[in-house]
């Protein structure tokens, strides 16, 4: 287990520097101005310059790429205004546009991204998995055709859609339900709950109709193994045959669909933090494209990456739990 583990984190470290190495050259290398961008129209030739020698934009691209990846290990010092800045590492550069470090704007976005997406993803996962396990049981029933069709109908309506509709009137019509905002986990517990419960209950009811739908069919396909029959053959209780046998055997490819869908959420997240004024990393990078602000971009980036390569190792592991099968290969 700890060669597979060293193993893959190996491949890991290699996938975060090949994308690395890849956005840097889509970035630095496209025909724009980084420095002129983020200069604005009012530029003197001066503060142009500043920009454009702080940036490192007139040195060769390796010599900039090389630059990065050492502020990431060992850190750097930007100037701005005649003024030296120290970024520690991981630097993940300066943004000029806004004034501070990369690493403190993303430290300060993240944290926003994960409340919202975890606290979802618990969510659907536990409304997906009981309804989708409730419905295999009842197979083929007029119950499990409902549930299935409500689960299509849910999925076909876009998600952007429901979220501004659900922004728009439920705090309008339904006064228990508070406004929907962002305080910091300890500054107010019972604030930064009921700030993000909106957004937890939109994502929740919208995300459990695939979930429910995946569980079903694991189900179905589970509790039709020979194991699970030898276990009835036992005088196993049909409870613990479908909570211990066939629950835990379905729910190996539904972890595989969850890790990387909360992945793709915490790198994604931009319609739920846009829509309900969530200033979180999705929000943050997306106004970073729309000034050019190359550094922002290439840390929303690089946190991207490691998310996604941190959540497939973490889905990994989680098989060997799931699996006996998977730990003895």
């Amino acid at each position: 287990m700890l060669l597979y583990i060293l193993r893959r984190l190996a491949s890991a470290i290699s996938v975060i520097i090949v994308t690395l190495v890849a956005s840097f050259g889509l970035f630095y290398l496209a025909p724009t101005d980084p420095a002129g961008v983020i200069c604005g129209t009012r530029c003197t030739p001066a503060r142009y310059e500043e920009i454009y020698k702080s940036l490192h934009l007139d040195q060769p691209v390796w010599q900039q790429m090389l630059d990065y990846f050492q502020g990431l290990v060992v850190g750097r010092t930007y100037t701005s205004g005649g003024i030296t800045i120290n970024c520690s590492a991981p630097c993940l550069g300066y943004s000029y546009g806004q004034g501070q470090p990369v690493t403190t704007l993303l430290a300060n976005a993240l944290p926003v991204t994960i409340s919202i997406v975890f606290g979802s993803a618990i969510a659907y996962l536990l409304i997906g998995v009981a309804a989708g396990t409730f419905a295999a049981r009842r197979r083929g029933t007029a119950l499990d055709r409902v549930m299935v069709g409500g689960t299509l109908t849910i999925g076909s309506i876009p998600y952007f859609v429901v979220a501004l509709v659900a922004s728009l009137y439920i705090p309008l019509y339904l006064g228990f339900i508070p406004d929907t905002g962002w305080t910091p986990l300890t500054d107010n517990p019972l604030k930064w709950f009921s700030g993000l419960l909106l957004p937890w209950i939109i994502l929740g009811i919208v995300n459990s109709a695939s979930y429910t739908r995946y569980s079903r069919a694991s189900m179905i396909e589970s509790l039709s193994e020979d194991y699970v029959r030898t276990a009835r053959s036992k005088g196993i209780s049909e409870r613990r045959v479908i909570y211990r046998h066939g629950l835990r055997a379905a729910m190996t490819p539904i972890a595989t669909i969850f890790g990387l869908d909360v992945a793709f959420a915490l790198t994604g997240a931009l319609f739920t933090e846009s829509i309900f004024g969530l200033p979180g990393l999705g929000l943050v990078t997306l106004r970073a494209f729309q000034k050019y602000d190359l550094p922002v971009l290439m840390g929303g980036v690089l946190v991207g990456v490691v998310v996604l390569v941190v959540m497939n190792l973490l889905v990994d592991l989680l098989y060997t739990v799931l699996d006996p099968r998977v730990r003895l290969a």
